[in-house]
C-alpha cells in the first residue's frame, strides 16, 4: 500500500484500523530498524489522515450548532438543556425554596 496514493481515499475508519494493526505490530516488536521505521512514517501519515478526518467533522459539528444557535436567537436568552434559563442566580431545593 502506497502511504501517498492511498491516504486520500482512506475514510477515517480504514485509517484508523490500519493504524491500529501499525501500532500493534510495533508494540510486538521483532521487525528490523528499517521496517519499524517504516511503520512509524506510515503510523504518522495515518494519524494525519484520523486528524483532518475528526478535525472536518468538528467543523460539521459546530457549524451545525452556531447555525442551530442563530436559529434560537444566539446565546443570549437561550434555555438551558434541563429546562432552566441557565443563570445560576438561585439554587432551590426540592420544595422549591431557595437556598
Amino acid at each position: 500500500m502506497t502511504a501517498k496514493t492511498d491516504e486520500g481515499a482512506l475514510g477515517y475508519e480504514q485509517a484508523r484500523d490500519e493504524l491500529i494493526e501499525v501500532v500493534r505490530r510495533l508494540e510486538a516488536g521483532g521487525t528490523t530498524l528499517e521496517e519499524s521505521l517504516a511503520l512509524w512514517e506510515r503510523g504518522e501519515e495515518l494519524a494525519k489522515v484520523c486528524r483532518r478526518w475528526l478535525d472536518g467533522a468538528r467543523a460539521r459539528l459546530d457549524a451545525a450548532l452556531s447555525g442551530r444557535d442563530a436559529a434560537e436567537g444566539g446565546d443570549a436568552g437561550a434555555k438551558a438543556t434541563d429546562g432552566s434559563d441557565g443563570s445560576d442566580d438561585e439554587v432551590e431545593d426540592s420544595g422549591g425554596r431557595a437556598l
